[in-house]
């Protein structure tokens, strides 16, 4: 009975060799597969070997035939996933600073069974993100995951928000207070997980880190519906903030050296619109908020980058010189 119900695992087992331990530089051969098989108690003649073969690839299979000396050989071409793709999904997965080190090992644990064993350990690569911490709340992988499903649900959540205090210990902000929110959408914005919300303490549209947030539940309660000036706020939100920092959202005019056109472009894509001023400098137009984030990315560039309008825009970016140059005196 245990020999039958081998004999009728035997695609099964064929389908996964090919994926594990078969590659272009390791085919299999006809005879090496009946030697496998043998050794996992399925008796295989060389004939039902190849109709197997036919099966597999008439199944979607990609097994490409080749020589190994005068035998032919298999090996299992096109996967879901091609090398190079998997690289990069793996080096996302490595440095993405919202995963711990142990989620990430753990996906990439994952990553590497959807390629041979040949290949796979490549895929743990000399990955070295300069400056870059790592997360160390593990629940954010299933914060994510509750969040999703109250957006997908429209339903509200609630959740316990942490901060850190001047000793580096994590502290339940306001004594555990529970909060309740609608959640609308999710943002990676600098290498940081944010939700945007509506809040009912707030009673307006708000944002939380998601690695700072902890408990998260899924109500019974349906979401807090938005005004059409509400939606376009959240909307706007994600897109306009740095860092997501709390700011007023305004439509900001910036001149720029030619030279800073690289950083202008990483920080709001080739779709930014951009304006020729004269030989060495261009101007645009984008939405930011007015925050500390934001003129703090602007200060950078030096006198290579001048806020030209609004004048609250211009006022602030005064103030906040202003104040830094006080702690100087």
């Amino acid at each position: 009975m245990a020999s039958q119900a081998k004999q009728k695992q035997k695609l099964l087992f064929m389908k996964k060799l090919f994926e594990q331990k078969s590659d272009e530089d390791h085919p299999i051969t006809g005879i090496q597969l009946i030697d496998i098989l043998a050794g996992q108690n399925i008796k295989c003649e060389r004939k039902t070997v190849y109709d197997d073969i036919d099966t597999l690839k008439g199944s979607g299979m990609d097994l490409v035939t080749t020589k190994v000396g005068h035998s032919n050989a298999y090996y299992l071409d096109q996967r879901l996933f091609q090398e190079e793709e998997l690289y990069v999904l793996a080096d996302a997965v490595a440095s993405s600073r919202f995963l711990t080190i142990k989620k990430s090992n753990e996906l990439i644990e994952k990553l590497m069974t959807l390629t041979s064993e040949f290949k796979a350990p490549a895929l743990r690569r000399n990955f070295f993100i300069r400056n870059r911490a790592k997360a160390v709340n593990e629940q954010i992988y299933y914060s994510i995951n509750a969040i999703n499903k109250g957006i997908n649900e429209d339903k509200n959540i609630e959740f316990k928000y942490y901060e850190y205090t001047p000793e580096k210990k994590k502290q339940l902000r306001h004594s555990g207070e529970v909060y309740k929110v609608s959640p609308y959408y999710l943002v990676c914005n600098d290498n940081n997980y944010y939700l945007i919300c509506y809040s009912y303490k707030y009673e307006k549209i708000s944002y939380f880190r998601i690695d700072r947030m902890t408990k998260v539940e899924v109500t019974e309660e349906k979401r807090y519906v938005l005004s059409d000036d509400e939606d376009a706020l959240a909307k706007q939100q994600r897109y306009a903030v740095f860092e997501m920092y709390p700011g007023d959202a305004v439509t900001a005019e910036i001149k720029f050296d030619n030279s800073l056109m690289n950083a202008v472009i990483d920080r709001f894509t080739e779709r930014v619109a951009v304006k020729k001023v004269d030989d060495s400098h261009f101007c645009i137009e984008v939405q930011v908020q007015l925050s500390p984030t934001f003129y703090g990315w602007l200060f950078k560039f030096g006198d290579k980058a001048e806020l030209i309008s609004p004048k609250e825009a211009v006022d602030g970016a005064k103030e906040m010189l202003d104040s830094i140059r006080n702690l100087y005196k």
